[in-house]
């Protein structure tokens, strides 16, 4: 996998490179597209209202990196709600202590507070989400 995922890094990456020499199978000419994508330049061109929620246990897309990126991306965005949920990871399950792959498969119910919270943006947005 380590191998995989430096070929997707590599500048040699072209569309003549063989999908098993890349992660899951996946093609050349989706990591090739990914490289140019830049989530929070395209959020930051929407027009409508945005909410982020963040766990703070996720040790995949954590505060201090991806959400602070976001925050900073879209600080001159007007409506844009942020919520974190400290006990959460990032299939927003809640534990405690450090969060961990085997925590991920454990079956749980996502945290009743970001159905909530979700639920609430929804209704205080619905006329300007399209």
């Amino acid at each position: 996998m380590t191998a995989q995922a430096e070929q997707v890094d590599s500048p040699d990456l072209s569309t003549d490179t063989p999908d098993d020499q890349l992660p899951f199978g996946v093609p050349a000419p989706y990591w090739l597209d990914l490289r140019s994508y830049d989530p929070v330049a395209t959020t930051a061109a929407l027009d409508q209202p945005i909410l982020i929620c963040q766990g703070e246990r996720d040790y995949q897309a954590t505060i201090a990196d991806d959400l602070a990126r976001w925050q900073t991306g879209l600080r001159a965005r007007p409506n844009v709600t942020v919520r974190t949920y400290p006990a959460d990871n990032h299939f927003f399950l809640s534990g405690s202590g450090p969060s961990n792959p085997a925590e991920l498969a454990a079956p749980q119910h996502v945290d009743p507070q970001l159905v909530t919270d979700i639920k609430d943006w929804i209704a205080r947005n619905a006329s300007t989400v399209s």
